[in-house]
């Protein structure tokens, strides 16, 4: 603690000189009483509490007194010394994954940015960059000197639900640096110190954490399937905590309804699995449990039934161009001679076998045929809105043979006037020509065709599948205006060229257009399932003239605040007394 202004000591005189004042005031007056009678009585009372009386006597005194020396001491402006941002420049780095959002009276990432706030009233003109972690680290602000903007944005920062990946955010924070003494603030909830790069002298490291007393209990697992009669499903549920915890695990359908429930009692830092089965057949299922804990994000999950992939099997007499290509969608691609393509049930065939598309339960791709003859073809290709064909332009291919098509399936690409590529009612994919009679391949529209068909036989058409938060992935949908919406019914965003930006809470969405709708989900990543012990940590340090840079909290303003309330007191005793006497 330090005066910063001593000159003004001098006014101590002033204090002094009311006491003086009080000294030499007169101190009796001279009354005539007409009796002693009750004299021994009031110096009895005076006997019995001196020291009140002489407050009761003094009191205006003392308040002067009092207020005068506050005055003097505020004259002085008195101070404390506190640390404060060092360095040219700061840089907040800002976890905003799901697990920011635990926290008992409030969660990790309110806590953080009250702190940031706090921290803008140092700054001292130093410019800030912020940055945001996930998949894609944003600067969010960058060299802002103006207080206002840098408190706005800052308020408007939420959390994204996406996993940190702090690495991604750390090099970002980096490319700022350069050789600027740099004072870099890291709001977690926790990160090893080990992540730190520290191989700049000019950078100071502030790590902030969340507590480290936060509990959770969670749901890490939960896979569900059907046999097309009943559902099986596996959930596995996490107790992080010392102590025995007991939960009501619950799965429920798309629409609310309890499915089925059941009390489950967790040992302590320990993980159990529980398995239902003959569940009603649900196409959309969610896992909940009713844990008092810290962290409510991963106290449910959701799983889509119909999201379950298929094999797929290539018949051995199909051009290697598309062996290669699909092996290279799916690893899991099994060439099978053509002989043996009849005894695969239950996997999506792609084949020239005309007859297994009646023999088949589930959709096949037929390229080309083999029970008629091709004949020579001349014309520009020409296309309809179908979800197959969202990311395969077919422009300028040249085809120059085609076989017959079938007269009940829906053509949706053509060469000339005659039927190219044509769907099935079952939902099979039929090519109406073979590979060597034309230059497709050579075209990147190709593969992607491939893509498609094995994206919409290997899972359900009334299903975009899982997404994580935030995450970006090309879907196959037909082309049109379509649309995110919630499960309340709120549009959330819209589908531009078949790229779909998933929604950044968990949960259920549906994509929809004018005639079609499809669903997906939004899942946390596993890593966002479990709390880790906050740590809180500096590291480094950026000297300025072998001294850190500090700053002054003033005690004036409650000085002033005081003075006024003696000055109330003031009056208040005079009042009673009497402002004549």
């Amino acid at each position: 603690m330090g005066f910063s202004q001593l000159l003004f000591s001098w006014t101590a005189i002033i204090p002094v000189i009311v006491l003086l004042y009080y000294f030499f005031r007169k101190k009796y007056t001279d009354q005539t009483v007409s009796s002693t009678l009750f004299w021994s009585e009031i110096m009895q009372e005076t006997r019995v509490s001196p020291y009140l009386k002489h407050l009761q006597k003094n009191a205006l005194l003392y308040l002067q007194l009092l207020a005068l020396l506050l005055l003097v001491l505020a004259l002085m402006n008195p101070y404390v010394k506190k640390s404060t941002i060092v360095g040219a420049q700061t840089i907040f780095i800002v976890d905003t994954s799901a697990t920011m959002s635990a926290g008992k009276e409030q969660s990790t990432f309110d806590t953080h940015k009250k702190e940031m706030l706090s921290l803008v009233n140092e700054l001292d003109g130093r410019p800030v960059t912020l940055i945001t972690t996930g998949n894609t680290p944003k600067a969010i602000i960058q060299q802002e000197t103006n207080t206002k903007n840098i408190e706005k944005a800052i308020q408007e920062l939420q959390v994204t639900y996406e996993t940190a990946q702090m690495n991604k955010a750390l090099d970002v924070a980096q490319a700022f640096v350069g050789n600027t003494p740099t004072s870099i603030y890291v709001f977690t909830d926790s990160l090893d110190k080990k992540q730190l790069p520290m191989e700049k002298d000019t950078v100071k490291w502030i790590v902030k954490g969340s507590e480290k007393d936060l509990t959770n209990i969670a749901i890490t697992r939960f896979a569900a399937t059907t046999d097309g009669q009943s559902a099986m499903a596996l959930v596995q549920l996490q107790n992080d905590t010392d102590q025995e915890q007991t939960v009501t695990l619950s799965i429920e359908n798309v629409k609310g309804k309890e499915v089925i429930a059941e009390s489950v009692a967790l040992p302590p830092n320990e993980a159990i699995t529980k398995t239902f089965k003959d569940l009603p057949l649900e196409d959309t299922m969610t896992a909940k449990i009713d844990a008092k804990d810290d962290y409510a994000v991963d106290n449910s999950q959701t799983v889509l039934l119909q999201t379950t992939t298929s094999k797929i099997v290539v018949d051995q007499s199909m051009h290697q161009l598309i062996q290669k290509g699909l092996q290279t969608i799916n690893s899991s691609v099994k060439i099978v001679p053509s002989s043996q393509m009849a005894d695969n049930r239950d996997v999506t065939l792609v084949t020239n076998q005309t007859a297994l598309l009646e023999k088949m339960d589930k959709p096949i791709v037929l390229f080309g045929r083999d029970d008629v003859e091709k004949i020579e073809v001349t014309g520009e290709v020409g296309i309809t809105s179908d979800a197959l064909l969202a990311f395969s332009e077919l422009k300028d291919i040249y085809v120059s043979a085609l076989y017959p098509g079938f007269n009940d399936y829906k053509t949706i690409a053509t060469v000339g006037d005659q039927p190219f590529i044509q769907r099935s009612p079952k939902g099979d994919i039929v090519v109406l020509a073979d590979i060597a009679d034309t230059d497709w391949p050579l075209h990147p529209s190709f593969p992607l065709f491939l893509w498609s068909a094995e994206q919409e036989l290997s899972e359900s058409i009334g299903s975009l599948g899982i997404f994580t938060p935030n995450e970006q992935r090309a879907v196959a949908i037909t082309q049109g205006d379509w649309s995110i919406y919630s499960q309340e019914d709120e549009f959330l965003s819209s589908i531009t060229n078949g790229l779909l930006t998933a929604p950044m809470k968990p949960g259920i969405y549906t994509a929809r257009s004018n005639d079609e709708e499809k669903r997906f989900i939004v899942q946390l990543q596993a890593q966002e399932r479990v709390i880790e012990k906050g740590t809180s940590y500096t590291l480094g340090e950026l000297p300025d003239n072998g001294k850190e840079e500090i700053s002054k909290a003033s005690f004036v303003p409650w000085f002033i605040l005081i003075i006024l309330v003696l000055l109330v007191l003031e009056w208040e005793v005079q009042r009673r007394r009497g402002f004549t006497n």
